[in-house]
């Protein structure tokens, strides 16, 4: 074999062992069922903050530490500890999307996103360009 052949077989094999490796460590999403029945991995669960239970958060005890209850988008509800800074305006979010995986009964979020609020609501929505009247100042 000529050492052409043998650089482009190492080059082929590389190139399958990279896209191998990111295909192995991609998170899914999932729910809170889901998730107990595969402790320890990393998945997505959307779901929506649980208004009735309290968000602890307490900068005194320690501003990296952060619980809430989130509902999943299967109705089952679960404590979830994030272990950073709570987001501002997290109350304030239509949907929530935790990170991480479950350890026991409660969910350990390695990030958050946040879905905020549309500040277009049906009430506050814009005028269309075509429903307005334009006036003439002068003649």
């Amino acid at each position: 074999m000529k050492l052409k052949h043998i650089l482009i077989i190492l080059v082929v094999a590389v190139a399958l062992g990279v896209i191998i490796s990111t295909f192995t460590n991609t998170s899914t999403y999932a729910d809170f069922a889901q998730a107990r029945k595969k402790p320890g991995r990393e998945l997505h669960i959307i779901g929506t903050l649980d208004t009735t239970e309290p968000v602890i958060y307490d900068t005194r005890v320690d501003a990296n530490v952060f619980s809430f209850y989130m509902i999943d988008n299967k109705g089952e509800k679960r404590k979830v500890i994030h272990k950073n800074n709570k987001p501002q305006d997290f109350e304030k979010s239509e949907q929530v999307v935790v990170i991480g995986s479950m350890q026991g009964d409660t969910f350990l979020a390695n990030s958050l996103l946040l879905k905020c609020p549309s500040k277009y609501n049906d009430d506050k929505k814009p005028t269309g360009f075509g429903e307005q009247e334009f006036t003439s100042g002068s003649k």
